[in-house]
């Protein structure tokens, strides 16, 4: 399982498609599953659609937010890509070992667009 989680200030950011960066987390042994890398990426500037293919390219599996439009969400998704929005604004490793856990709560959707607006 690889992450992809949007950041500000080293904690999940409320809006995924204005981020300044992303933390890249990989889980290795899926049996019993622990954080086994962090990186720090920076995405391709903003424009509708980039983030979903350049986390694709990135083999992203899941993306973890706090907000997120639908379309983007749908083209995420269209990739195999799995997500989960409204996640709460802590730290990435946090918000990942809470996931692992079956512990994440998730509260509404921070982004607040309607589904014809993209925020990725």
């Amino acid at each position: 399982m690889r992450f992809a989680i949007p950041l500000a200030d080293g904690k999940l950011t409320a809006h995924f498609g204005h981020c300044k960066s992303f933390a890249f987390i990989e889980v290795k042994d899926l049996s019993a599953p622990e954080i086994f890398q962090v990186t720090e990426c920076e995405p391709p500037p903003h424009e509708p659609g980039v983030l979903p293919q350049w986390l694709y390219d990135n083999q992203i599996t899941h993306v973890i937010a706090g907000g997120m439009g639908e379309r983007a969400r749908k083209l995420l998704e269209a990739k195999s890509i799995h997500v989960v929005v409204g996640a709460p604004l802590e730290k990435p490793e946090v918000l990942v070992s809470s996931f692992l856990l079956g512990k994440l709560e998730k509260g509404d959707n921070l982004c607040g667009h309607d589904e014809n607006h993209i925020c990725s």
